[in-house]
């Protein structure tokens, strides 16, 4: 398999397993932030374990790229915003936010 088919606006974005996954202090910080318990265990158990069992990331729920970037993408879990920048071979979780409400 060529690696570049798989690289952002080429096809598909790769599997968290086969790249580098780093974390910001702005997620950390977020992510202390969250009141509830129950939600903040669940959001780290997948971002810290299940996350890199995902096959792609386009499976990710409600997946898409923020804006016209080819970096900046976010997804949803447990009702929050996370927002992952892709670049070269690493995965950066940036932020995690509670959805707006409607």
């Amino acid at each position: 398999m060529n690696p570049t088919s798989l690289l952002p606006g080429r096809g598909g974005l790769l599997s968290p397993t086969a790249l580098e996954v780093r974390y910001e202090r702005s997620f950390i910080t977020d992510l202390k932030l969250i009141a509830t318990t129950v939600v903040r265990s669940r959001i780290q158990q997948f971002v810290f374990s299940d996350f890199f069992e995902t096959k792609h990331l386009q499976y990710l729920p409600d997946f898409r790229p923020m804006g016209a970037t080819q970096i900046f993408y976010r997804f949803t879990l447990e009702d929050h915003l996370i927002c992952i920048e892709v670049t070269g071979q690493i995965i950066k979780f940036v932020r995690v936010l509670p959805k707006p409400a409607l």
